[in-house]
């Protein structure tokens, strides 16, 4: 594994809880923060950072510069939790971030919206189904 590891989205919210340096980065699109919702980590005074991993144009070029524009700096292990819709896009963004020395870095397994279901459905798991806090309001803002 090239990056710190992964995190059930309990976990992740366990250790957002815990750790006043950690971060959560939504790397999903702006379609979906804004059209399916966000994590909500205003109960843990602290925002989401939204970066794009992927966008309409492919992958983002500018996705290290925007990371630095958090405030976490290579090799200052401030955890970072990166988060997509199922885990998957999270990945890359985990590797990449370690890779570029910025972490601990992690990935939340499941993601925001969690497996589909035989139907299609993200039914399953994932950050949203497990009952951790979530908004619309403010998304990809």
């Amino acid at each position: 594994m090239s990056y710190a590891g992964d995190l059930t989205p309990q976990e992740a919210w366990d250790l957002l809880e815990s750790n006043d340096g950690a971060i959560l980065v939504d790397v999903r699109t702006e379609g979906e923060w804004n059209q399916i919702g966000v994590p909500d980590l205003i109960s843990l005074n602290k925002d989401v950072h939204f970066i794009e991993w992927v966008t309409a144009f492919g992958p983002n070029a500018h996705f290290l510069s925007q990371l630095a524009q958090t405030g976490v700096t290579p090799g200052d292990e401030r955890p970072i939790i990166f988060i997509c819709r199922s885990g998957n896009r999270s990945i890359g963004a985990a590797t990449v971030a370690t890779e570029e020395g910025y972490g601990p870095a992690y990935n939340v397994l499941e993601g925001f919206e969690g497996d589909a279901d035989l139907y299609g459905q993200r039914t399953i798991n994932g950050w949203r189904l497990k009952g951790l806090p979530t908004t619309t309001f403010g998304a990809g803002e």
